[in-house]
């Protein structure tokens, strides 16, 4: 059986040299975990321990055992063997129009990242990389953009990125000249995707995650060999990039069916287009109604002096749970919070609309872009304490 072994991937220039380890993986000469460079990171120590790096993994195929974001409670690994990551590489490849290099702009030691990376070593190129170790930048980003060489040039964004993008003249119009910009990670606002295919980029929000090799579906349509199920109002992807379970978990019901992977998502499907509604988990429950916090975030985002929000549940004793939103301002604009909670209440339920708005300056983040709603509404608990920034009816 392969070893489990730790794969340092940095977060710049240096990132390079592990490029004949990648081909080596994905070749199945080598099982590798990713994470990050530094030795001393604690979420690097967690995932060793937790995913028992070094040790035998219980699958002779195996070569990628990639972290899920691990959101709540210990870190599960997906377990990926060369096939599954060579279906992932090459659907994509058929749906964007060809194989192409790649620019990476994401932390390598995630599925989003670490796929792109991989998408251009299996199409022969040496993929480009953006300097993360000082965050994102859009301008820098607009200068390695020019520096990309292919027959066919793509990158893969967050949203977050994606909204300093479009401030940035100069960025907007080098990824314009893209053939395909990926944007996944976190659900994309309908605003923001509207503003991005005005602009002219080449936008396509893939939905997917770890356990699926990265996106498998795009603008809500399957790739090619995978297929989208609903089962008691979950989403099950089934293909030949889907994972072999988790890493010490062999009897997870994630994974009871073999080649399918039944998500924590809320779905629909309507003539072939799949529509995400929110995990189940997530679901505020509010004086006896389940309300969705993805469906308030839409109609919130759409406004246009929000840039960004986030919405979670926070105990209320009459309620059980409040509806409580977090929104980033749009640059130069001053959100009406009462406009907000009006709009919510005429668009959705006035049960949906929150009882609490909180103007930040940022959503706290976690893996690909992902908003952190422990971490918010750890945040946000604050601020109503501190009667902050904070409105309520």
């Amino acid at each position: 059986m392969p070893v489990l072994r730790p794969l340092p991937l940095a977060a710049g220039p240096a990132l390079a040299e592990s490029f004949a380890d990648l081909v080596a993986m994905a070749a199945g000469a080598q099982c590798f975990l990713p994470v990050v460079d530094d030795p001393l990171a604690p979420d690097r120590q967690l995932l060793e321990a937790s995913l028992h790096a070094g040790e035998p993994v219980d699958n002779p195929e195996a070569c990628l055992v990639i972290a899920t974001s691990g959101s709540t409670g210990e870190p599960k690994g997906a377990i990926h063997t060369p096939r599954t990551l060579a279906a992932s590489a090459d659907a994509t490849h058929a749906r964007l129009g060809g194989p192409g290099n790649w620019l990476l702009a994401l932390p390598a030691h995630h599925i989003a990242g670490l796929q792109v990376l991989l998408r251009a070593l299996r199409a022969g190129f040496t993929p480009a990389i953006a300097d993360l170790r000082d965050g994102f930048d859009a301008d820098r980003f607009a200068a390695d953009v020019k520096l990309l060489r292919g027959p066919r040039r793509y990158t893969s964004l967050v949203p977050t990125q994606l909204v300093a993008v479009l401030a940035s003249k100069e960025a907007t119009a080098a990824v314009a000249d893209l053939d395909a910009v990926l944007v996944g990670g976190a659900a994309t606002p309908p605003a923001l995707r509207d503003r991005a295919l005005a602009a002219g980029l080449p936008i396509v929000r893939t939905y997917g995650m770890s356990e699926t090799g990265g996106g498998c579906v795009y603008d809500g349509r399957a790739l090619d060999g995978v297929t989208v199920g609903i089962d008691d109002g979950r989403v099950v992807l089934s293909g030949p990039m889907v994972a072999h379970g988790y890493r010490g978990r062999p009897d997870d019901p994630a994974f009871a069916v073999p080649g399918s992977f039944r998500t924590d998502d809320l779905g629909r499907v309507d003539d072939g287009v799949l529509t995400t509604l929110g995990r189940a988990d997530d679901g505020i429950s509010t004086g006896g109604l389940t309300v969705i916090p993805q469906v308030v975030e839409a109609e919130l985002s759409a406004h246009p002096a929000v840039a960004e929000c986030a919405v979670v549940g926070l105990p209320d004793e009459r309620l059980g749970e409040q509806v409580v939103a977090a929104v980033v301002p749009a640059p130069g604009s001053a959100p009406d919070v009462a406009a907000l909670r009006d709009l919510v209440a005429a668009r959705v339920h006035r049960h949906a609309a929150p009882r609490q708005i909180v103007v930040v300056e940022s959503l706290p983040l976690r893996g690909a872009g992902k908003v952190d709603r422990r971490a918010l509404r750890d945040m946000l608990s604050a601020a109503l304490s501190a009667g902050s920034g904070a409105t309520s009816d």
